[in-house]
């Protein structure tokens, strides 16, 4: 093409993957290397004339069109060529399929196809990437030969993931079996040797939790005033407590100035904010460590996320509740073992470990895996809208939609997580007589566990009680 300088860009992907893929630092790593080696071992690169820029978009294992925005956002950084392979392939069809459940849901050469009819391409120009294997004659990965196939070996991911889980070393260049897992060994040019020492160390020592699976970015909890935090936001070291209490469920009281009428109009709540509008991290009070501290969920030893779209609420806890799981439904649900959840839906995000009066409008009864999870609906007294919605019927009239946008997220918010639909006990909120009485059921609860209360709670429920509000300083 005549061009003076061309620049081969590596643009491994930086954002979301599946929790079975390679994580990012190791790819970056594996880059790393073969850039290392330049042009002296098979399958390295020259530094001079190569980038590397994380591209930072997630995996969304949407096939050919996912091919398509690689492609066409490429081309819009300046790029004019793009190297296409067998991108959708991989991805599986239907578990309920009648036939051939197990195959893929397209085919290897579909991106390509896509990409050559695709509009908006422009003058970019696609190089097709074809499936290479291992020629035993001059240690290269290359196009097989059809005249000679006995000469190449296929090694495919799965093989290679086998491989690298035994610790696999390099064969001898002069000598290269036909089963590389029997004799566990890798060729000399099918990776260059650091790069796979990194893909070894990551298949050996996957479950040590020390890798990154994606990008994510350094930002602000958004924690209020008067709370003090430890360790990164965004990784399971994260925690914050408030300042002036020793723990936001036991010592705020469950009402503002510390009434029991529940404020002048006898139905507002103190609300505890865990998760600010429009946050993602899964982040909850923890009832079993010092302080009932506000740290992130884990899922499988990993910091948890919503996947199921951005919340569009503020979600935290009325303080001194307890859902008892000795309490059951008339469907022989019991409680949750939390505090009672409050979703509040007003238009202003609220602080981390923020302590805001809030306007009880009612509640949903949502069954959650087996479990009753109450959910009180409230919007906060400092809110634009709060003087015009007190109750349900104003929040559709004020914002249509909003109840059924919650339901909708009670309901399938697990279904991103591989999970199955919850259900509610009634599409239809409460009353807010109801839902106070509800808190006031779920106090009383809250006094029995403290040893407060009437009632007997087993002390075998591992939850961190020593705050003054419950069993602390008598």
């Amino acid at each position: 093409e005549g061009y003076k300088n061309p620049v081969l860009w590596l643009s491994p992907l930086g954002g979301w993957t599946k929790e079975d893929d390679v994580p990012l630092d190791v790819r970056v790593k594996q880059h790393e290397e073969v850039l290392n080696s330049g042009l002296d071992h098979p399958g390295g690169l020259d530094p001079a004339t190569t980038v590397m820029a994380i591209w930072p978009a997630p995996m969304v294992y949407a096939g050919p069109t996912e091919v398509q925005f690689h492609a066409k956002s490429r081309r819009s950084a300046g790029a004019s060529y793009f190297v296409v392979g067998r991108d959708p392939a991989g991805m599986k069809g239907s578990s309920l399929a009648v036939a051939h459940p197990d195959d893929d849901l397209y085919d290897g050469d579909h991106g390509r196809y896509v990409l050559r009819n695709s509009p908006g391409i422009g003058s970019m120009k696609m190089l097709s990437f074809v499936k290479v294997m291992y020629d035993v004659t001059d240690n290269v990965m290359k196009v097989p030969d059809d005249n000679r196939p006995d000469d190449f070996i296929s090694i495919s991911g799965s093989k290679m993931r086998l491989l690298a889980r035994n610790g696999a070393s390099p064969c001898s260049p002069t000598n290269i079996p036909t089963d590389l897992v029997e004799a566990n060994c890798v060729p000399s040019g099918f990776m260059v040797p650091k790069g796979w020492e990194i893909v070894v160390d990551y298949y050996r020592n996957i479950d040590s939790g020390r890798w990154i699976p994606w990008s994510r970015p350094r930002s602000d909890p958004g924690a209020a005033p008067r709370t003090t935090t430890e360790g990164q936001f965004g990784t399971l070291g994260f925690s914050l407590r408030h300042t002036d209490y020793e723990s936001v469920w036991h010592d705020v009281p469950r009402y503002p100035s510390g009434t029991t009428g529940g404020g002048d109009d006898g139905n507002v709540i103190n609300l505890v904010t865990e998760i600010p509008l429009r946050m993602t991290a899964k982040m909850e009070v923890q009832k079993d460590r010092p302080n009932n501290v506000i740290s992130q969920d884990s899922t499988d030893g990993r910091p948890r996320y919503y996947t199921y779209g951005t919340p569009f609420f503020n979600y935290g806890f009325v303080p001194q509740t307890w859902e008892d799981p000795n309490l059951k439904d008339s469907l022989g649900n019991g409680g949750d073992n939390d505090p009672l959840d409050v979703m509040e839906v007003g238009s202003v995000r609220l602080d981390m470990g923020s302590i805001t009066p809030c306007r009880v409008l009612g509640h949903l009864e949502l069954i959650d895996e087996g479990e009753m999870d109450n959910k009180i609906i409230c919007i906060a007294l400092s809110d634009p809208d709060a003087s015009s919605i007190t109750n349900m019927g104003d929040l559709e009239r004020v914002k249509p939609g909003t109840i059924e946008r919650l339901k909708d997220w009670l309901k399938r918010y697990k279904t991103a997580e591989g999970k199955g639909e919850n259900s509610l006990a009634s599409e239809s909120p409460t009353s807010i007589k109801e839902a106070m009485e509800l808190i006031e059921e779920t106090h009383e609860r809250w006094k029995n566990l403290c040893g407060k209360g009437t009632g007997y709670v087993s002390p075998d429920h591992g939850f961190w009680l020593d705050a003054p509000g419950c069993k602390g300083r008598r």
